[in-house]
């Protein structure tokens, strides 16, 4: 139990540090992480072990991916591209759907695409949607993110799903059937949740640019295939190569000696190279490139200054979570809720803890599957309409809920222009919307069934 009060004791300090005090997040961050490791108990060597991986992993893993986001984006938004794709999304929505639709369009895309580079590929297409429909960005970037993290939480073949149906052995075409539907009603629920709340706060999405030097722009942007095409190549590219594992029986890891062909698919689809690519694409937007676009005080030096405090709360947020999960919190969380008879709520509640303890959705899928699975017979979990289930419940489980310890928070907050507060607001409130109907569902759904 001491384990656990000194995580909430945590979760306050960096409210109070950054919210109150207005600490910078990275620097509150670390602080907190670091106390925490010692007040536990961790051998010295063993924090300073947690906070290089906790560091180097995150960046490692996104670090590249918002670097090559964000000069995507730049492109997107200098050359007018992205307001071109905004006016033709407006024509098909409408302006009273905008933010339904990116969290539909965050759904779609979160399925094979993991959902912080989904977010940093589409945030520049939703900063523009929002300029030009007059709504408030805190609305429409919850939406999204929430779009992306239903499906990343609960619809294979994202790695954690998959993973967790094959711990607990589930059909993987029952998990499907269950978890499309079901995450889909909780993003219909988050969504109301922000029309009526998240976006009554006003975030400016493009504070910096006025409607006229939109409208400039827009007279000299590219046509809206050409602009979307650094966008949407790279989503194809990683969609691809998705696909090949969850269907063509290939692995995701060694296909160095895979024939020539599955070997290209799989090397254009790793997520780094598919961005790699969007940015060589954003190179077509400008009707002349121009040498001032890559220079220190162009397009390119710009972006890269705003994205340096993005990878540093976001590398922070890493070492708080690989800091929390070598304190073996999420051991401490399952023991104490393992032995409780709470029947389908069981995998939600025990996802749901280990998640808001350590920030990683696909961690606490995996842990709280590989916990369950000794249990399911003894729990009655035998049919395989159970167990898939039990999959999204755990799916369920792992989105409650999102904070300062979960990467994607930071990222989300970052590029939307929300602080602290807000970010525990909108982001932590919905992804328990999310998480919560999504249980309801799957308690529905068993009852039904039995």
């Amino acid at each position: 139990m001491l384990t656990v009060f000194l995580l909430l004791l945590s979760v306050a300090m960096i409210i109070l540090l950054t919210a109150r005090l207005e600490v910078h997040p990275f620097v509150a961050l670390m602080l907190v992480a670091i106390g925490y490791g010692m007040l536990v108990g961790m051998p010295l060597d063993a924090v300073v072990a947690s906070v290089n991986a906790g560091f180097g992993n995150t960046l490692g893993g996104i670090g590249l991916i918002i670097i090559l986001g964000v000069i995507i984006g730049a492109f997107l938004e200098n050359t007018g591209a992205a307001y071109t794709l905004a006016d033709r999304v407006l024509r098909l929505a409408g302006k009273d759907r905008v933010t339904v639709a990116m969290g539909l369009i965050g759904w779609v895309v979160s399925i094979p695409v993991f959902a912080d580079s989904g977010f940093m590929l589409l945030s520049p297409l939703n900063r523009s949607l929002s300029k030009k429909a007059g709504l408030s960005l805190a609305g429409t970037a919850i939406a999204l993110a929430m779009g992306l993290m239903a499906a990343h939480t609960m619809v294979p073949p994202t790695p954690g799903p998959i993973a967790a149906a094959f711990y607990l052995d589930a059909d993987l075409g029952i998990v499907l059937l269950l978890g499309i539907p079901i995450s889909l009603i909780s993003l219909g629920a988050c969504l109301i949740f922000i029309r009526r709340y998240v976006a009554k706060t006003y975030i400016d999405p493009a504070p910096e640019i006025t409607q006229a030097e939109i409208d400039a722009r827009l007279t000299r942007a590219p046509g809206a295939l050409l602009s979307s095409v650094p966008i949407f190549v790279p989503i194809v590219l990683i969609v691809v190569r998705s696909m090949l594992v969850a269907f063509g029986g290939f692995e995701a890891d060694g296909y160095g000696d895979l024939p020539f062909a599955p070997r290209v698919v799989f090397f254009l689809g790793e997520p780094f190279i598919a961005l790699t690519i969007g940015c060589l694409l954003s190179l077509l937007l400008p009707k002349k490139l121009e040498r001032e676009m890559f220079s220190t005080d162009g397009w390119i030096g710009k972006a890269l200054t705003g994205a340096a405090s993005i990878l540093l709360i976001t590398g922070a947020g890493g070492v708080f979570g690989q800091i929390l999960r070598d304190s073996g919190i999420a051991n401490v969380l399952g023991d104490a809720l393992a032995g409780l008879s709470l029947n389908i709520w069981l995998p939600f509640i025990l996802a749901a803890a280990i998640k808001s303890a350590q920030g990683s959705s696909t961690v606490a899928l995996i842990t709280t599957a590989s916990i369950m699975a000794p249990m399911l017979d003894d729990l009655g979990f035998t049919e395989g309409i159970d167990r898939a289930l039990v999959v999204v419940a755990i799916g369920a489980g792992s989105a409650v809920v999102s904070h300062a310890n979960d990467s994607f928070f930071w990222v989300v907050t970052r590029l939307s222009g929300m602080d602290v507060k807000m970010g525990y607001r909108f982001m932590s409130l919905s992804s328990f919307v999310l998480g919560i109907t999504a249980a309801l569902s799957v308690f529905i759904v068993y009852l039904l069934a039995g």
